[in-house]
């Protein structure tokens, strides 16, 4: 499987679930099914069958995180030589040509994608435009309301 690029931030943050899931979530549940466990009957337990798809889900998502730390390549752009280019990890500081509204956004994995948060996938199409280029460049590209168009003002490395 290829390595998947990933800010610090972001394998911090994967890091910390892994071990709140490991450390806390995981025996939780374990002694909440041994609690359910002791009621007695387990097929009509609404308790134990809770706790134990509760159990699924956490082992899933320990096994996903796992499976996603191994594959992933921590790209520190504090490190990164860009020239004054848009990079992965990039904070880029936008003017909508259109309406004249400036936006900021931080191009990160896919992962740690929140549009909310203003952090953008590198694989989204606004960040496949700006990846590459410069500040005072304009970009384009087609978003699902249609034709957009930016001018970069800044791109800080932070």
């Amino acid at each position: 499987m290829n390595k998947v690029p990933m800010t610090v931030r972001g394998a911090e943050l994967l890091r910390e679930e892994l071990q709140k899931l490991k450390s806390r979530d995981r025996p939780q549940i374990i002694q909440a099914i041994a609690e359910a466990r002791a009621h007695g009957d387990l097929k009509e337990n609404a308790e134990y069958h809770a706790a134990k798809e509760q159990q699924g889900f956490i082992e899933g998502r320990i096994k996903e995180i796992e499976g996603k730390l191994s594959h992933i390549q921590i790209i520190d752009v504090t490190t990164v030589d860009a020239r004054g280019k848009v990079v992965f990890g990039a904070t880029v500081e936008l003017l909508d040509v259109q309406n004249e509204t400036e936006t900021t956004y931080r191009i990160v994995g896919e992962d740690e994608a929140d549009i909310g948060a203003g952090l953008i996938s590198y694989t989204s199409p606004i960040a496949r435009a700006l990846i590459g280029r410069d500040e005072g460049d304009e970009v384009s590209f087609a978003a699902p309301s249609g034709e957009k168009h930016y001018e970069i003002i800044e791109v800080r490395y932070v």
